[in-house]
């Protein structure tokens, strides 16, 4: 529990015994580089016996995460709320692992983010306490399951973004006939952006329509700064500035019009010092204001994208944190060298990340032990090849493990349903996560 000058942080909560339920699961077929042999344990005894994915029968390719480097990019983020007085409520759709969403709420989050009501489902069949959905809820039956879900839950608490006047409408419709308020974020955007009101003045109508209806209860503000800015060039930031300055107005203008606590969320994984920044400032006194920081991709980090935007990544713009590390490995075999110059590995599109860029190899496994690898450049990615373009001298061989960071990591969980998590030598499995996409 976190307290600042407005409000109390209380962190959010996840069912241990659902998370137990699910490592009962087994092993099997489905899961891809897991080992044959395995197939039939549960999840929870294979992790027992402390298998190393080079010697017990794991097979490319294999993603794999790095425990050491996710605690600490966990506790970074943790410091930075804490210190800064700013709830975070990371975006689940990353990873889709509540196994991971557990390690962030144990270290304070305040609930998780979701993306798609299908999300919410998954967060809520682990006992997720607290949803944020940072998108509209416009299906009449997902309205009508959250009013169900917290009727049968007192505890759970949700709220979603809203945009627009057929969305009160088709609100309005879905709860006729009951008497549960759907909490909203009035959520702005602005001109290319994505979703959201355009500006300030045309969301201060919505927000008093909002506050008009009886279906609706206005909880706060919120929107997402990197659909308006991109790179960390000095324009992209004074863009994220000039988008977080707007969001404070909008809350001032609707001052008189929220009921109760105002929440006031932004914040993705490339410009969360702004975040942290602008909206802890000082609020209108008699205002109480919980301010939301909502980055995901903070939890594995990755060696490409975020590597180059993040305000911890090579590119540091925030001061007194330590930089944040890759998490996420990906192995594969070479599996055909038919050039000097190529090289094919057993891993493509199926398998990692290529929509913010191509993964990048970078250590081989040689006699037992994990070394640097030069010379070795991925060029291109079929669905289950990637070539490597090799320079003179490149030692590599068909059968090696080639170890690759990617770029980007929300597109990399999404192609594995169980993901070994590794002890500090890079072999030793502690546990097994599990995605539900």
């Amino acid at each position: 529990m976190v307290k600042t000058d407005n409000v109390t942080i209380t962190p959010g909560t996840i069912d241990p015994n659902a998370l137990a339920e699910a490592d009962e699961l087994p092993v099997d077929w489905r899961h891809k580089g897991m080992p044959p042999a395995a197939s039939g344990t549960s999840i929870a005894a294979f992790a027992a016996e402390r298998p190393d994915i080079f010697a017990d029968g794991f097979h490319s390719p294999l993603l794999v995460l790095d425990d050491a480097a996710m605690r600490h990019n966990v506790d970074v983020l943790a410091r930075l709320a804490d210190a800064r007085g700013i709830a975070l409520a990371p975006h689940g759709k990353t990873t889709m692992a509540p196994r991971l969403f557990e390690r962030q709420l144990r270290a304070g989050a305040w609930g998780i983010t979701a993306a798609t009501f299908s999300q919410v489902r998954v967060y809520r069949a682990f006992g997720v306490s607290r949803v944020l959905l940072a998108n509209q809820l416009v299906d009449p039956v997902a309205i009508a399951w959250i009013a169900a879900e917290s009727a049968r839950d007192p505890g759970f608490e949700f709220s979603c973004f809203l945009d627009s006047p057929a969305g009160i409408e088709i609100a309005e419709n879905a709860l006729a006939g009951t008497d549960f308020q759907l909490p909203v974020l009035i959520e702005l955007g602005g001109t290319g952006g994505r979703t959201g009101v355009r500006d300030v003045a045309a969301a201060v109508e919505l927000a008093q329509a909002v506050a008009a209806s009886p279906a609706l209860r206005l909880a706060g503000v919120g929107g997402y700064e990197a659909a308006l800015a991109h790179g960390a060039e000095a324009d992209a930031l004074s863009t994220v500035d000039g988008y977080l300055r707007a969001l404070r107005e909008l809350v001032d203008r609707c001052a008189t019009l929220f009921p109760g606590q105002v929440l006031v969320t932004a914040g993705g994984s490339a410009y969360f010092d702004q975040v942290a920044e602008v909206l802890t400032e000082p609020w209108p006194a008699g205002l109480e204001v919980l301010p939301v920081l909502r980055s995901g991709a903070y939890l594995t980090h990755d060696s490409g994208f975020y590597e180059g935007l993040s305000p911890l990544g090579a590119h540091q713009r925030l001061a007194g944190y330590e930089r944040l590390r890759p998490a996420m490995r990906l192995w594969a075999r070479v599996s055909s060298k038919p050039d000097a110059d190529l090289a094919l590995l057993t891993l493509g599109r199926r398998d990692v990340s290529f929509d913010q860029g191509l993964p990048s190899a970078e250590v081989i496994r040689r006699e037992g032990k994990t070394v640097p690898l030069s010379g070795v450049t991925v060029t291109k990615l079929n669905d289950q090849h990637a070539y490597c373009a090799l320079d003179p001298g490149a030692d590599i061989r068909v059968g090696d493990w080639i170890g690759l960071g990617a770029s980007h990591p929300c597109t990399v969980f999404d192609k594995w349903q169980l993901i070994p998590v590794l002890d500090t030598d890079g072999a030793t499995v502690l546990e097994f996560v599990r995605t539900y996409f």
